[in-house]
């Protein structure tokens, strides 16, 4: 990437190009959650319930496992803007042989915590069953959901958006194949008259975690092969070393720690919410489950432009540019919420439509329907700490937004939840959210106008 861009209209052109794949990607990882979601609802109420039971738990090992690539992606962004091919290829090669390992001692934790975990979240009888398979089957394809992550962030970060983006968009269709034949029996499509029979295994709910499973395997697989041997900048050569550099692995954990706390405090504040919503009852675990995942379709594009003003912020500081990196976070800061103020206005007038797709139960698209409208009018200023966020972390400045996340989680949200719900049911725990990300989102700007995260170089 050309770092010296003198306009404005140049500088646009730049975060359009790596926005646009970013968000594709995003939202493509997202569609895999209405897909499991919509297939497993069709089986019921308390399918559904099973896998908003662990959802939350599920986003933090999967949080993790971004934390851990993004200790070694920021470090790549910097090194290919300041032009130092070499070095970028070796932070890789680290970056493989350490994220493995860590996604193998997470599938490890995960799976022994799997048979106690959802029964400690409040559910019961099947729904607890039902839940503690799909974790299981979840932790036991971490691995390849770290190498994916670490894969796709490193691509990013050279500068190919569009590899990563169609990889993921593949792995929906992969995910809707595998669903399809897991999750339902065997059975017979009508067409004019004529029987198509479709093949199944009927496994339900535990079907829908192992569809998933298998198609990040094939995902990971195909993005190790992008970066290792297809891409310009960072493919691996014969003779380069795999041994650990206490500099490289001592920047990476600096970066990667407070990401994963913060992750870690978001997750637990959001496993605190399920507990606090679970004594509301099955239709209210699922409306919230269902209303998670259809909120998350309308943040994504900010997570996307989020990666790209941690690419052009990266590099752009890599290059010695500073005044470029500010002029990068701000621009990706006021596309984000001008993006997320549109998706915000969307999922508040297809709300109902939107729940319509996830769930045949009339209560669950009621309630989920309510609920998701409150949240509508945070969405600009859940964009501004998303993307401010993404380029902070590309500026190398990670533990003051864990802070801000910490403070803004367990002060704001979890407090007016713990006070609202018992008066308001679900609409006070969403109310809640509401306010805490309209919070969340003037914290961040303020960190990201006053400058003091650009400090130069971290390699």
């Amino acid at each position: 990437m050309e770092m010296r861009v003198k306009t404005y209209r140049e500088r646009l052109g730049h975060v359009l190009k790596l926005s646009i794949p970013a968000i594709l990607a995003q939202i493509s990882s997202i569609i895999m959650q209405y897909i499991d979601a919509a297939m497993a609802g069709s089986l019921g109420a308390e399918a559904t319930a099973a896998i908003g039971l662990v959802a939350s738990t599920t986003w933090l090992f999967g949080g993790l496992c971004m934390a851990a690539a993004a200790g070694f992606s920021v470090q790549t962004a910097q090194l290919i803007g300041a032009g130092e091919q070499e070095g970028a290829r070796r932070v890789l090669r680290q970056g493989l042989l350490c994220t493995f390992l860590f996604g193998l001692a997470l599938a490890a934790v995960g799976i022994s915590i799997s048979s106690f975990l959802p029964l400690w979240l409040g559910g019961e009888g099947d729904t607890a069953r039902n839940s503690s398979r799909y974790f299981f089957i979840y932790a036991c394809a971490l691995p390849a959901v770290q190498l994916r992550h670490l894969a796709g962030n490193m691509l990013q970060c050279s500068g190919d958006m569009r590899t990563p983006s169609r990889l993921n968009i593949l792995m929906c269709f992969l995910d809707v194949f595998f669903n399809s034949l897991l999750i339902f029996p065997a059975r017979q499509l009508l067409i004019s008259g004529f029987a198509i029979p479709i093949p199944g295994v009927g496994l339900g709910v535990a079907g829908a975690a192992l569809g998933t499973a298998v198609s990040e395997l094939i995902t990971a697989f195909l993005m190790l092969y992008a970066v290792c041997f297809r891409s310009k900048s960072l493919r691996l050569e014969p003779h380069g070393s795999w041994r650990p550099e206490g500099k490289c692995l001592k920047i990476s954990f600096r970066l990667g720690l407070p990401i994963a706390l913060e992750h870690t405090i978001l997750c637990g504040a959001q496993i605190m919410g399920t507990r606090i919503v679970a004594p509301l009852g099955t239709v209210a675990v699922a409306a919230n489950s269902l209303g998670v995942t259809a909120e998350s379709l309308c943040y994504m594009p900010g997570y996307g432009i989020g990666a790209a003003a941690t690419t052009l912020v990266g590099q752009s500081i890599g290059a010695g540019e500073e005044k470029l990196a500010k002029d990068y976070a701000r621009l990706c800061v006021l596309f984000g919420m001008a993006v997320m103020t549109c998706t915000g206005g969307l999922m508040f007038l297809g709300a109902p439509w939107m729940f319509s797709l996830l769930t045949p139960d009339p209560a669950i698209r009621l309630l989920g329907t309510r609920v998701l409208r409150i949240e509508a009018f945070a969405e600009p200023m859940f964009a501004a700490s998303i993307v401010a966020a993404g380029a902070l972390r590309g500026a190398g400045d990670t533990l003051i937004p864990s802070i801000l996340n910490l403070a803004s989680m367990w002060g704001v949200r979890i407090t007016l939840s713990l006070l609202l719900a018992p008066r308001l049911g679900l609409a006070g725990v969403w109310l809640a959210m509401c306010v805490e990300l309209c919070v969340r989102g003037v914290l961040f700007l303020i960190r990201l106008f006053r400058g003091k995260w650009l400090t130069g170089r971290l390699v």
